[in-house]
């Protein structure tokens, strides 16, 4: 298992929790964004340890999405694979759905639910 190198999340609850202990990128919008920053970074060499569509959220339902990334050697094929699948995926998602009314008050339940699964793979990972 290759150790953790960084954690791409859009959620403030994970940057709190989590920036003392991993090298974090925090991204400035949506799920959508951080899958598109973690592509960049699959393309610049990272692995992909957790899955990007992970959870029973979907993706046009909670806009937090953290993602653990290794630090590899070269392209990982299927790394590349996996996050291009899942751009395609939120991106129909997002296209064929009502955009839903983001309710503010909804927003720190989304981030723990981030969270929570961010920090499940992280243990599992350890």
């Amino acid at each position: 298992m290759k150790p953790i190198d960084r954690i791409v999340t859009n959620n403030p609850a994970v940057q709190t929790a989590y920036q003392e202990r991993f090298p974090l990128e925090f991204i400035t919008g949506g799920y959508l964004d951080v899958l598109i920053k973690v592509r960049d970074r699959v393309h610049a060499g990272a692995v992909i340890l957790t899955h990007p569509l992970s959870g029973s959220v979907k993706p046009n339902e909670t806009p937090y999405k953290s993602i653990v990334l290794a630090q590899g050697t070269k392209l990982d094929w299927d790394s590349l694979q996996l996050i291009e699948n899942a751009i395609t995926v939120v991106r129909g998602m997002l296209k064929d759905d009502i955009k839903r009314m983001h309710d503010p008050g909804f927003d720190l339940d989304f981030q723990t639910i981030d969270l929570s699964l961010l920090s499940s793979a992280i243990n599992d990972k350890e």
